[in-house]
């Protein structure tokens, strides 16, 4: 798998993302469509290199436009915000809006992670910890 291209440059891991895998597996695609009420066609995702930014699941949701943060990323010769001079930015602050569907509060320990460990190592050992860690655990739970 190109974990490079199917980590958006904020820090998401996109092949973990449940609008990403609903594209092979039909029992997610059905169950974002009802969670979200919309057609499962449009709950699937390619990853936000591969969209370059314009993610139409978010879109339905209530966004409009381009991701932002991919627009900024787009300009600068980096592969990750991370890299970037002016990091960590306030498109990367956290919210709660929407925190409790889309894990995005993670972006910045994510890019701290990849940054330390490598894509590749992240990618297979951290990832799926830390995107399990965000919907199940609670404030005071310890590693």
């Amino acid at each position: 798998m190109d974990y490079r291209n199917l980590t958006a440059p904020c820090g998401r891991d996109c092949f973990n993302c449940p609008f990403y895998l609903a594209k092979e597996d039909e029992r997610i695609r059905t169950k974002l469509a009802q969670q979200f009420n919309i057609e499962p066609e449009k709950v699937t995702c390619d990853g936000c290199r591969n969209i370059k930014g314009d993610c139409r699941v978010l879109n339905n949701y209530g966004f409009t436009g381009k991701c932002k943060i991919y627009e900024c990323y787009k300009g600068k010769a980096i592969k990750f915000c991370y890299e970037c001079t002016d990091f960590p930015c306030n498109l990367l602050h956290p919210l709660a809006h929407g925190a409790d569907k889309f894990p995005h509060n993670l972006k910045v320990y994510n890019l701290c992670m990849i940054k330390k460990m490598g894509i590749d190592n992240w990618a297979r050992n951290q990832s799926k910890i830390s995107f399990a860690r965000y919907y199940n655990d609670k404030l005071d739970t310890c590693i």
